[in-house]
């Protein structure tokens, strides 16, 4: 219909014209209360934003000569991080002389990685940074 007799509709509901797809041939419009309109979206992208789940990185420090126990610790509570679904990035600091032994200690974070495998999976791979070496294991996904 033409744009005036859809105007004068529109203007008989009480309503507005909104252009839906103004670049089509027709271009082409409805007829509806766009206040209301714009609520309703506004509302759907507050529901969506509620649901939506925010992915934290969590972080945990060893040291290159770190004891049995205390590695269990952390990896325990790396574990519970895990088990919320957020990511863990590992650091390992070296101080002083320790960055001579840098290869020695390179085992440390693959230890840290294999007592986690069953829940986690390593998403980026053990890297120097600095004078710390880091890994980032990430939850894994249920298929």
């Amino acid at each position: 219909m033409s744009s005036s007799e859809a105007l004068s509709r529109a203007e008989e509901a009480e309503l507005d014209l909104i252009m839906i797809a103004p670049n089509a041939k027709p271009p082409v419009c409805r007829i509806m209360d766009y206040s209301k309109f714009r609520y309703e979206q506004a509302r759907k992208e507050r529901d969506a934003k509620k649901k939506q789940k925010t992915v934290e990185v969590k972080e945990i420090r060893l040291s290159p000569n770190i004891d049995t126990n205390d590695l269990n610790t952390k990896s325990n509570n790396a574990r519970k991080f895990l088990e919320k679904g957020n990511r863990v990035k590992v650091n390992l600091r070296f101080r002083g002389r320790e960055m001579a032994h840098i290869n020695a200690t390179k085992g440390v974070l693959d230890d840290f990685a294999l007592s986690l495998q069953d829940i986690a999976t390593v998403d980026k791979p053990a890297k120097m940074e600095g004078r710390s070496m880091s890994i980032v294991l990430a939850p894994k996904t249920n298929k």
